[in-house]
């Protein structure tokens, strides 16, 4: 599963973003999607999660009330909708594929698939 994000940039707290996840030949049906981030110097973390069909979602708390994850099957699309974004949110943003995976745990272990990541900065 090839995954490619999009929808990074810069942005003032405050703002703003949505991020895309997409794959253009696999459909998307049968994989959990998986947001993770990574600030400098810091271990990648978990933000949020999406099951195959769209029933159950997952968050770090940190995000809770700020971002939404969805996804468009039909669209072999999955999105990271942010809002109310914070300094500390910075960081270069992945997306991840999982085989029928519940997204009862935000670890990167689960995810099989990754994209090349996509830079989110949080700066005034």
């Amino acid at each position: 599963l090839q995954l490619v994000e999009s929808g990074g940039g810069l942005v003032q707290p405050g703002g703003s973003l949505r991020l895309s996840c997409t794959t253009s030949v696999f459909a998307l049906d049968y994989y959990a999607i998986g947001w993770f981030r990574q600030a400098p110097g810091k271990d990648r973390e978990g933000v949020s999660c999406i099951t195959s069909g769209g029933g159950s979602t997952n968050y770090v708390d940190s995000v809770k009330g700020r971002f939404t994850i969805s996804r468009d099957n039909a669209k072999r699309t999955a999105y990271l909708q942010m809002h109310n974004l914070k300094l500390e949110d910075n960081g270069v943003y992945y997306c991840a594929g999982a085989w029928n995976y519940d997204c009862s745990a935000l670890v990167a272990g689960a995810f099989g698939s990754w994209g090349q990541g996509t830079q989110v900065t949080v700066s005034s």
